[in-house]
């Protein structure tokens, strides 16, 4: 019996999904095999039947190696998408970090030319409130200085900088660093009562915090307008609003 062409196009459509053409070929259909099978079985040609049970046996043996190969390559598949999910995920990681990176220098740098603007700021508060202008001239000079010192101030707050509260607020350790205690009538204990020096923030961080002398007594809380008129504080930042 002649089974090529039928052996041909049915090994093609049962084992498809592989590349290996010469595979295919070599297969016998197994289906023609069986139908061989019967015909010899009836014919009692015992020479045939075990020919046959040959070939189908090496049919099956082929069938399990394409088999085992089209696994091989699926898995191959799966650990290569595996493999390409791990490395966008170690990209998007990456980028990440470099993003993160690149904001804490962007920040770092920023807060590094505020605190020395700050430094600044302090001097022309410190001449404020000790140059008194008595004539024409100082006092066009003392205007000229109030106009820099005000664009310094804009500078800030056009960066988010912001002064930290202090007089009649809770001391806090994050915000404050305390220089002293001293008893008050009108404060109660843990609550500042004068401001040495100024605080600032940038956005929610610390730039510097404020220096501050903190009521250790209790006692009844009064104006702080008063209270900062008798302690004489620095005078507020045009601009750089308190929280």
């Amino acid at each position: 019996m002649d089974t090529t062409n039928d052996e041909t196009e049915d090994t093609q459509n049962d084992v498809g999904g592989t590349n290996d053409v010469e595979d295919k070929k070599q297969i016998p259909s197994l289906t023609a095999l069986i139908e061989a099978y019967k015909e010899a079985i009836l014919n009692g040609d015992e020479k045939a039947i075990s020919s046959i049970e040959v070939r189908i046996q090496s049919t099956e043996n082929k069938r399990s190696e394409l088999i085992q190969k089209v696994s091989t390559l699926s898995a191959e598949k799966v650990a290569s998408k595996e493999k390409l999910l791990r490395l966008q995920a170690d990209f998007d990681n990456f980028r990440k970090r470099f993003e993160k990176e690149r904001l804490n220098i962007q920040s770092n740098a920023q807060e590094k030319i505020i605190e020395k603007l700050l430094l600044m700021v302090d001097n022309f508060e410190r001449s404020k409130q000790q140059i008194k202008a008595a004539t024409e001239k100082e006092k066009k000079i003392d205007v000229s200085y109030q106009g820099i010192y005000k664009q310094f101030v804009e500078i800030l707050r056009s960066n988010h900088v912001s002064v930290v509260p202090t007089v009649g607020k809770p001391f806090n350790p994050l915000l404050h660093e305390a220089i002293g205690r001293e008893e008050s009538q009108d404060f109660k204990e843990g609550i500042i009562i004068k401001e040495s020096r100024r605080g600032f923030l940038l956005r929610d961080r610390v730039l510097r915090p404020a220096l501050v002398k903190v009521s250790s007594g209790p006692g009844n809380k009064r104006s702080i307008v008063a209270s900062d008129k008798s302690e004489e504080q620095p005078s507020t930042a045009v601009g750089i609003d308190e929280r």
